[in-house]
């Protein structure tokens, strides 16, 4: 690799100070045997097999980058000192490169969550693998600008297995390579690759399909990677190599006390590669592109190597600037007239955030992400359940968020959109929650509600509550016991409530109706007043229902004279003989 892009330390010395550094989190175990998702056996456990085939790896066993992570750590501890600065693109990580670990992370709790793959294993993999891709060198959709090959394996220095997809992946049909910012030869692809990116295609050069491949490809056995145990088997079936091992942990170490997210092909370049030892490391080529024989590199006063004298003069001709990126020339981000965003607690926003990204010019810019983050006190998300949600901006530069869903927590938040890849300022919307409304009442049932003094309703009142005419659920209501409809004072006598202590009680709070917009009231009672008494009920929003009670007493029915008791019959006389 080219050496002008890394720090002055080569791969033997990396090696050796990785597995120093680490050496505690690698414990010894005697390895185990298993089977993978192609019916391969595979070893596990926290050793290397010399035994173990390299087409039965990921990467089958090429080199990797050997790239120690920068001296302070991301959320370095004060000293009494001046600190050193920190490298900020060496330390963080590209922006598409990042959301594609983190995308990918999120699919495997859902997919396989005994697994508890951490995306900051995907990047520790990355970055040791590809550099993160190569610095980030990758398009909106997560495609590498070039692919990314590994040394041809020829049993020259690195393991020989022949040629497995006719060069359909790797562009050699005479021995495999590895492909791609995740580093998988075809083989392994061939049955690990995953379409992380929703375009139809699994294609080991893009790095949303690559990391959601390499997570699966790292849960494959049931392994929990919470345990350091099935941690350390997991990263050894990826490369068989206990200095592979140590680096990944160290790495993983380093992203689990903090990163950042930098634009997209401002990366540090991977300088050191674990073949370094054996001559300089061989760049990745693109298929059909010679290679010239590297000379031995001679070694360095103090270890290490320099590179050999160039055998011909250098050329004169600039290096050519790769061509901007649709994300390179945006400027800015602009509103797309999204309308005001407010919605009940609970209920989806019928609005929907669409952000435009354009150009210094104000011209629109295509095929660009852009990332929408909800920010704030709040428990409001995405339709998708997320707080956050990427997408890809259409032939107009237009984004459209998903519909965001309230919660239960009212007040303020924020949606923040920015652009994937660019360090340009961000657009914020502020969407407010209101509480749950109904905006109509009525009650269930029409029977005359009815008491004799001192007694007890026999029906409960219950009504039901709308909003636009659809059920209001979990709507705040009250019910007062009221003196006159012109006076909503609460009555001092007539019917009443009785609260846990059967006290008498003629205003409830606390009212809530059920998920099918109803609520039934407690049991009404009546002391020794007659007369005719009105209840309201209240809800959030505004909602009014005014019921009629009556208190009287019981009549008694006066009884209807019987024929029998009408008069009494007279006989006739009989008559005479």
């Amino acid at each position: 690799m080219a050496a002008q892009f890394g720090r002055l330390r080569k791969g033997a010395v990396n090696t050796t100070v990785a597995a120093v550094v680490v050496a505690a989190l690698a414990a010894s175990q005697a390895p185990g045997v298993t089977t993978d998702d192609a019916g391969r056996k595979v070893t596990t456990g926290t050793q290397p097999s010399p035994d173990t085939p390299a087409e039965n790896s990921a990467t089958g066993n090429s080199p990797y980058y050997t790239d120690l992570p920068p001296l302070n750590s991301p959320n370095p501890s004060p000293t009494t000192g001046t600190p050193a600065t920190q490298g900020t693109s060496e330390a963080g990580i590209p922006a598409t490169v990042l959301d594609a670990y983190k995308k990918a992370a999120t699919a495997l709790q859902q997919a396989k969550p005994g697994c508890n793959l951490p995306w900051e294993l995907l990047a520790a993999i990355g970055k040791v693998e590809s550099g993160q891709a190569r610095g980030g060198r990758v398009d909106a959709m997560g495609n590498t600008l070039s692919k990314i090959l590994g040394p041809q394996l020829n049993g020259n220095g690195f393991a020989s297995i022949s040629d497995t997809d006719g060069g359909a992946y790797d562009g050699d049909s005479s021995y495999d390579r590895a492909v791609g910012p995740m580093q998988f030869i075809p083989s392994t692809w061939e049955w690990a690759g995953r379409d992380g990116n929703g375009d139809g295609k699994k294609d080991p050069n893009n790095v949303y399909d690559a990391a959601l491949a390499a997570g699966h490809y790292l849960c494959r056995f049931g392994w929990d990677l919470s345990t350091q145990a099935d941690l350390d088997s997991a990263i050894l079936s990826y490369n068989n190599s206990q200095d592979y091992l140590n680096l990944v942990l160290t790495w993983l170490e380093y992203y689990r006390k903090g990163t950042h997210e930098i634009p997209d092909g401002t990366g540090t370049l991977p300088s050191d590669r674990s073949d370094d030892t054996a001559g300089a490391s061989p760049t990745p080529t693109t298929p059909g592109t010679p290679t010239t024989p590297a000379s031995p590199s001679t070694p360095k006063p103090g270890g290490g190597t320099t590179s050999p004298e160039p055998t011909s003069p250098p050329s004169t001709t600039p290096p050519s600037t790769p061509s901007p990126t649709p994300t390179d020339t945006v400027h800015h981000l602009e509103d797309a007239g999204t309308a005001k965003l407010s919605a009940m607690a609970g209920d989806a926003f019928t609005e929907k955030i669409t952000a435009r990204a354009e150009t210094k010019a104000g011209k629109a810019v295509p095929k660009v992400r852009i990332r929408f983050a909800v920010i704030g006190a709040t428990d409001a998300a995405f339709s998708t359940g997320e707080k956050y949600a990427t997408v890809l901006t259409n032939s107009i530069g237009e984004a459209v968020a998903p519909a965001l869903r309230a919660g239960e927590n009212t007040g303020e938040f924020v949606v923040r959109a920015t652009v994937v890849g660019r360090t340009v300022a961000g657009l914020d919307y502020t969407a407010t929650v209101t509480e749950r409304a109904a905006d109509t009442l009525a009650r269930i049932g029409e029977a005359a509600l009815t008491c004799t003094p001192g007694g007890e309703f026999a029906d409960q009142v219950e009504v039901k509550a709308t909003y636009k005419g659809a059920v209001a659920d979990k709507v705040a209501a009250t019910a007062t016991l009221i003196k006159s409809a012109d006076d909503p004072a609460e009555n001092d006598k007539g019917p009443y409530f009785k609260d846990a202590d059967g006290k008498t009680v003629r205003t409830l709070t606390g009212l809530t109706t059920d998920a099918n917009g109803l609520l039934k009231l407690p049991k009404l009672y009546a002391d020794d007043t007659t007369g005719t008494f009105l209840l309201r009920i209240n809800t959030a929003g505004g909602a009014t229902l005014t019921v009629e009670l009556k208190v009287a007493a019981e009549t008694t029915p006066t009884p209807t004279p019987s024929e029998s008791e009408s008069g009494s019959a007279t006989a006739s006389p009989s008559p005479s003989a």
